[in-house]
């Protein structure tokens, strides 16, 4: 049986509780699974060209940004996005799968992560009404999407550790080009987006990871790594 191999782009701090959970959920699906799972720390200011992504099954972008390097992270995300590797991205990884599709797709080369460049007229990510630190909130998702049938239901409760989220102001020109919105907060906020044609690509901006830390399997993580599965097939 081959293990599976993903990819953690970003930048390993202990004291990040996302990072403490994440190798627990993948070692709570690996033995839901009975299939081993072994990741890798990639630090985005370590990530190249000439890195060699290919030999990961998934790419996962986790919390805690701003990166050392926004292209190292949006590098890795073109990759999963344009190989067809299974995609998921949580906090940060989910405003930065918004800025490379904007970017590569959309063709918004002036697009901007407000945290790094609040000035730019083309600020894709800026503060939320309301910061989502240590927030827990009802999330609905939309019938038939990956996010939906992971959960097996169309309300589920999340918590956060979130001060950006997708600027209104461009939100409907970017869900356009197979970009959907597959989550919303409890007063209508975009929480959740998956890329159309893609064998699963998904980004939340809640982190579902942090339920391993209760003991309790994150069934979007148990999808992202059942759908590495089916890639190595």
């Amino acid at each position: 049986m081959d293990a599976v191999s993903i990819a953690l782009i970003g930048d390993y701090d202990p004291q990040v509780t996302a990072h403490q959970a994440i190798p627990v959920a993948l070692g709570l699906v690996a033995e839901h699974l009975a299939r081993p799972v072994h990741f890798e720390w990639l630090a985005t200011d370590q990530i190249h060209v000439d890195t060699a992504l290919h030999r990961f099954d998934g790419i996962w972008c986790v919390p805690a940004s701003p990166y050392k390097s926004e292209a190292g992270a949006l590098r890795a995300i073109r990759f999963a996005r344009e190989q067809q590797r299974p995609f998921l991205g949580t906090c940060g990884g989910f405003q930065h799968a918004v800025l490379e599709f904007s970017r590569n797709v959309l063709g918004w080369v002036d697009a901007e992560h407000g945290e790094t460049s609040p000035e730019s007229e083309r600020a894709l990510l800026t503060p939320l009404t309301c910061s989502l630190v240590e927030a827990v909130d009802s999330i609905h998702l939309v019938s038939g999407s990956l996010i939906a049938k992971a959960y097996e239901t169309s309300e589920i409760q999340e918590g956060y550790r979130c001060r950006y989220g997708v600027n209104p102001q461009f939100e409907g020109d970017l869900l356009s080009n197979g970009l959907h919105a597959t989550g919303h907060d409890s007063v209508g906020d975009l929480r959740a987006i998956e890329l159309k044609d893609h064998r699963f690509f998904v980004a939340t901006l809640f982190q579902p990871e942090r339920a391993a830390l209760k003991g309790k399997i994150p069934p979007l993580v148990r999808a992202f790594v059942e759908a590495c599965v089916e890639a190595q097939q």
